[in-house]
């Protein structure tokens, strides 16, 4: 299974000058949890969370700066025609929940470790990955549904 069959077209992005309270306000009204930042030429460069806007940026009184400024750096991304093992690999190792889809360089779709148990219907692998990926962001954590 690629990428391009499981990943979410509707990418929700922002210019890496909008203000972090511009960002928290597109991800409320689009009902995302992260947004994917651009350069002008409408390259992806960096993904902002909603962990970002709130520990980064909120906590520190700095809704008026430019969400780049609090993105996450560098951008791991996926091309389309990636197979999912290789993708889910991928986002094991960084410690990522969600995964840029690009196709000729272009953003395409974002593939989230939800996306991976809903549309494959794996379950296992799906819970398999956020406890990879919650044990190398936070060494010492007991995830307790190991299986």
């Amino acid at each position: 299974m690629q990428l391009q069959e499981i990943m979410t077209s509707g990418v929700v992005t922002a210019e890496e000058g909008a203000e972090v309270s511009e960002v928290a306000r597109l991800m409320r009204d689009e009902g995302v949890g992260s947004v994917v930042i651009c350069d002008p030429e409408g390259g992806p460069v960096a993904m902002i969370t909603d962990r970002d806007v709130a520990v980064r940026a909120a906590a520190e009184a700095k809704l008026s700066e430019r969400a780049g400024g609090h993105a996450s750096r560098p951008l791991i991304t996926g091309d389309a025609e990636m197979a999912l093992e290789e993708a889910a690999a991928l986002m094991v190792q960084h410690k990522v929940r969600r995964l840029p889809v690009l196709a000729d360089g272009r953003l395409v779709g974002i593939v989230t470790l939800d996306d991976i148990a809903v549309r494959t219907g794996n379950l296992e692998v799906a819970q398999r990955m956020t406890a990879d990926v919650i044990e190398g962001a936070l060494p010492g954590f007991y995830f307790h549904d190991r299986g």
